[in-house]
């Protein structure tokens, strides 16, 4: 009888702490990802195997990798309330194609004011374009 309640005991602490990390994996899916990486959601354009993408840093900075141009930035958070401000953006003697689109993403990131994450999902919204991005998990 005292091997069984030892038994009872261990699997309902088991049971406990199985619930009890359940929640902090959820909430990891809902915090920022400060200090990662994000691809955009999309593919290359024609002619190149670029995709833009985000290093975000642990403080919110950004350096960008977009289709051609390359520069920084800074991201605020609180909450789902996001602002993204663009810094000095470095123009590479870019196709006016590629300019175009790098101008037109930087300044979908700058119009967002709403951000949720999704497993390895990260969306941008509330701007005119919303935007996704993949964590680079790698």
């Amino acid at each position: 009888m005292h091997c069984q309640s030892i038994f009872r005991f261990v699997a309902i602490a088991l049971v406990l702490a199985a619930s009890l990390s359940t929640p902090s994996l959820a909430q990891s899916d809902q915090e920022f990802p400060f200090g990662l990486e994000l691809t955009l959601d999309a593919p290359p354009k024609p002619g190149s195997k670029r995709i833009p993408n985000l290093e975000i840093g642990d403080q919110g900075s950004v350096r960008l990798e977009l289709w051609c141009k390359g520069g920084v930035g800074q991201f605020s958070v609180a909450g789902s309330t996001v602002i993204f401000m663009p810094g000095a953006i470095e123009d590479r003697n870019c196709p006016a194609d590629r300019a175009q689109a790098d101008d037109a993403l930087v300044a979908a990131l700058a119009a967002a004011t709403t951000w949720s994450r999704q497993g390895d999902f990260v969306n941008f919204t509330g701007g005119p374009q919303p935007l996704r991005f993949h964590l680079n998990t790698n």
